[in-house]
Protein backbone atom coordinates (compact mmCIF):
# COMPACT_ATOMS: atom_id res chain seq x y z
CA UNK A 1 0.00 0.00 0.00
CA UNK A 2 1.62 3.19 -0.91
CA UNK A 3 1.86 6.36 1.14
CA UNK A 4 -1.30 7.76 -1.08
CA UNK A 5 -3.77 5.32 -0.22
CA UNK A 6 -2.58 4.87 3.37
CA UNK A 7 -3.28 8.56 3.65
CA UNK A 8 -6.56 8.78 2.04
CA UNK A 9 -7.47 5.69 4.39
CA UNK A 10 -6.56 7.12 7.44
CA UNK A 11 -8.83 10.62 6.45
CA UNK A 12 -11.37 8.65 5.31
CA UNK A 13 -11.46 6.75 9.09
CA UNK A 14 -11.22 10.03 10.66
CA UNK A 15 -14.22 11.65 8.74
CA UNK A 16 -16.44 8.59 9.29
CA UNK A 17 -15.44 8.92 13.17
CA UNK A 18 -16.43 12.52 12.92
CA UNK A 19 -19.60 11.70 11.46
CA UNK A 20 -20.39 8.97 13.92
CA UNK A 21 -23.30 9.55 16.33
CA UNK A 22 -22.44 11.72 19.06
CA UNK A 23 -19.91 13.73 17.56
CA UNK A 24 -21.60 16.76 19.26
CA UNK A 25 -25.05 17.08 17.30
CA UNK A 26 -28.15 17.12 18.65
CA UNK A 27 -29.69 14.92 16.37
CA UNK A 28 -30.30 11.72 16.65
CA UNK A 29 -29.96 9.87 13.26
CA UNK A 30 -26.98 8.11 11.86
CA UNK A 31 -27.46 10.09 8.70
CA UNK A 32 -25.16 12.89 7.86
CA UNK A 33 -24.95 15.26 4.80
CA UNK A 34 -21.63 17.09 3.52
CA UNK A 35 -23.46 20.54 3.34
CA UNK A 36 -24.54 20.23 7.10
CA UNK A 37 -21.09 21.41 8.92
CA UNK A 38 -20.23 24.63 9.21
CA UNK A 39 -16.58 25.99 9.05
CA UNK A 40 -17.11 26.74 12.99
CA UNK A 41 -17.44 22.88 13.31
CA UNK A 42 -14.77 22.15 11.44
CA UNK A 43 -12.19 24.46 12.52
CA UNK A 44 -13.26 23.67 16.70
CA UNK A 45 -11.79 19.79 15.57
CA UNK A 46 -8.46 19.07 17.05
CA UNK A 47 -6.25 18.96 14.42
CA UNK A 48 -5.65 15.64 13.26
CA UNK A 49 -9.69 15.60 12.44
CA UNK A 50 -9.80 18.98 10.67
CA UNK A 51 -7.19 17.86 8.01
CA UNK A 52 -8.76 14.63 7.85
CA UNK A 53 -12.12 16.96 7.88
CA UNK A 54 -10.82 19.17 4.69
CA UNK A 55 -9.26 16.07 3.02
CA UNK A 56 -12.83 14.51 3.16
CA UNK A 57 -14.31 17.63 1.42
CA UNK A 58 -11.38 17.89 -1.23
CA UNK A 59 -11.88 14.21 -2.26
CA UNK A 60 -15.55 14.68 -2.19
CA UNK A 61 -15.55 17.52 -4.40
CA UNK A 62 -12.93 16.46 -7.12
CA UNK A 63 -15.22 12.89 -7.09
CA UNK A 64 -18.57 15.48 -7.49
CA UNK A 65 -16.37 16.79 -10.60
CA UNK A 66 -15.60 13.62 -11.94
CA UNK A 67 -12.17 14.09 -12.06
CA UNK A 68 -9.18 11.65 -10.87
CA UNK A 69 -6.75 13.98 -10.68
CA UNK A 70 -5.21 16.77 -8.73
CA UNK A 71 -2.27 19.29 -8.24
CA UNK A 72 -0.58 18.96 -4.33
CA UNK A 73 0.04 22.52 -4.52
CA UNK A 74 -3.00 23.70 -6.16
CA UNK A 75 -4.88 21.63 -3.28
CA UNK A 76 -2.38 22.96 -0.60
CA UNK A 77 -3.15 26.66 -1.40
CA UNK A 78 -7.20 25.99 -1.72
CA UNK A 79 -6.84 24.51 1.72
CA UNK A 80 -5.17 27.61 2.99
CA UNK A 81 -7.89 29.74 1.62
CA UNK A 82 -10.47 27.65 2.87
CA UNK A 83 -9.05 28.26 6.25
CA UNK A 84 -8.77 31.68 5.67
CA UNK A 85 -12.41 32.30 5.01
CA UNK A 86 -13.64 29.79 7.28
CA UNK A 87 -11.80 31.93 10.41
CA UNK A 88 -14.03 34.88 8.52
CA UNK A 89 -17.19 33.34 8.12
CA UNK A 90 -17.61 30.79 10.83
CA UNK A 91 -21.13 30.50 10.39
CA UNK A 92 -20.99 29.15 6.43
CA UNK A 93 -21.33 26.03 5.19
CA UNK A 94 -18.08 24.68 4.75
CA UNK A 95 -18.07 23.07 1.55
CA UNK A 96 -19.58 26.19 0.15
CA UNK A 97 -16.40 28.19 1.53
CA UNK A 98 -14.13 25.08 0.31
CA UNK A 99 -15.72 25.01 -3.39
CA UNK A 100 -15.44 28.64 -3.60
CA UNK A 101 -11.90 28.84 -2.79
CA UNK A 102 -11.20 26.33 -5.59
CA UNK A 103 -13.01 28.93 -8.09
Amino acid sequence: MNLSTTRSCLAVTSVLALLAPGAAFADATLDRSVDQFTCKQVMAEPAAMREATIAFMHGYLLGKSNSVTFNIETLLKRTDGFIDSCLDNPTAKAIDILAKSGS
